[in-house]
């Protein structure tokens, strides 16, 4: 399954439509005021899915993962020089990425859930997801989201 999630140009908060490969809305991502980034993510009919919320007051960005209103694990990012790494626990997942901060993986140990590639000149933040079993998405998204927000709170 291929998703493209693009962020929306003009919204005063985080907001992004995620694609499939025939170009049907499947998510759409709407950012809420709150202390740190606030992500709650919703089906093509609007009925609510889940969220990604930061933890304020940490070091370095964490981030919760909420299918419905239950936690279903946490990400953040781990203190590095070159490469950036980020602690998934959720799942036994981990979470790949390049030097260049623009593709990540995430396996669960020899196989490839999801990858991301960040596409570039583009006028917003825009990923191609591939990923291996549909019934993954959301928590695939999810975690994308986070990563993004990430990169974003660090500039």
């Amino acid at each position: 399954m291929k998703l493209l999630f693009k962020q929306r140009f003009f919204s005063w908060f985080d907001s992004y439509d995620v694609y499939d490969e025939e170009g049907n809305t499947v998510f759409t991502v709407q950012g809420r005021l709150s202390w740190g980034h606030r992500l709650e993510i919703y089906d093509r009919a609007g009925g609510y899915l889940g969220m990604v919320k930061e933890e304020v007051l940490t070091l370095l960005p964490r981030f919760a993962l909420y299918a419905g209103d239950v936690c279903i694990g946490q990400i953040r990012k781990e203190f590095t020089f070159f490469k950036p790494v980020f602690t998934l626990d959720c799942n036994g997942w981990e979470v790949r990425g390049d030097f260049l901060e623009w593709d990540y993986q995430v396996v669960d140990g020899p196989r490839e859930i999801m990858s991301a590639s960040k596409e570039l000149f583009n006028w917003t933040d825009t990923y191609l997801l591939d990923i291996a079993d549909p019934g993954n998405a959301l928590l695939c998204l999810m975690i994308v989201l986070a990563i993004d927000a990430a990169k974003c709170s660090q500039d």
